[in-house]
């Protein structure tokens, strides 16, 4: 199982982002399930219509919510409070609430490789690809 983060779903569905190729050959020789929170699908939705790729985030939350790109993991109240807490103590370091959550989740799944162009995933102590 693998974990797919923000910066790679809006790769691949952004043609201008700089690390779509590399993104889009990597899905293409994936064959492992994959899994993302729903921060993330909140975190892409809301970034591709930021950067003007309204008809980009519609077709990507078809993919998201009909489940054929990753499975979804809905956070829980108790994930999203322990986040609450990682947060205050990684907030300095520049980790993002969504980061908070996605520890939390790569932790609980026992997940051991996340898809990520975000650099604090290595402090997670897992591998990173693509």
């Amino acid at each position: 199982m693998i974990f797919v983060d923000t910066g790679i779903w809006f790769a691949r569905f952004a043609p201008d982002d700089p690390a779509h190729q590399r993104v889009v050959a990597w899905f293409a020789a994936n064959d492992q399930t994959l899994v993302t929170p729903d921060y993330c699908v909140d975190e892409t939705l809301t970034l591709l219509v930021a950067r003007h790729h309204i008809r980009r985030s519609i077709e990507a939350g078809r993919h998201f919510f009909d489940r054929s790109l990753a499975d979804l993991h809905y956070l829980t109240v108790d994930q999203l409070h322990r986040a609450w807490i990682l947060f205050q103590q990684r907030a300095a370091a520049g980790w993002s609430f969504t980061d908070c959550t996605s520890k939390i989740v790569i932790d609980e799944l026992g997940i051991k490789t996340a898809a990520v162009l975000d650099e604090h995933f290595r402090q997670f102590g897992i591998e990173v690809v693509p």
